[in-house]
């Protein structure tokens, strides 16, 4: 399966934590801010996984998204998040596609669905 611009058929924003200090107990305070503008993505889940632990459900969706390797691209983290209709993904790990260095692979996971304003740990 061959990638173009016309599988890109999502909208991604991707997320920087910006420290503004720091807590009483050393602990980073910040915000979640726009890293640039969204960009064109093509998503695929990759799994998920529901179990029990702690007397608690855990909900996990790992999904793969494609981007093309602009210098943004490259230049997107682990520690930064992705916004996709309206749920927040941890980065799991940046890669070159194979056999198409144009675009990024970029695994990422949610837990539960997190939403927007969800903090991650940084």
């Amino acid at each position: 399966m061959g990638l173009n611009a016309g599988s890109l058929n999502r909208r991604i924003q991707i997320k920087r934590f910006t420290e503004t200090g720091r807590d009483a107990y050393g602990g980073r305070i910040g915000d979640w801010q726009d890293f640039e503008t969204p960009v064109a993505a093509r998503r695929r889940d990759v799994s998920d996984a529901e179990r029990l632990s702690a007397a608690a459900w855990d909900n996990k969706l790992v999904v793969r998204f494609v981007i093309r390797a602009t210098s943004f691209g490259k230049s997107i983290e682990r520690t930064d998040m992705i916004l996709h209709e309206g749920i927040a993904y941890e980065i799991d790990g940046i890669k070159e596609v194979p056999d198409s260095r144009g675009f990024l692979e970029i695994t990422a996971i949610t837990s539960g669905g997190l939403q927007a304003n969800t903090p991650f740990e940084v």
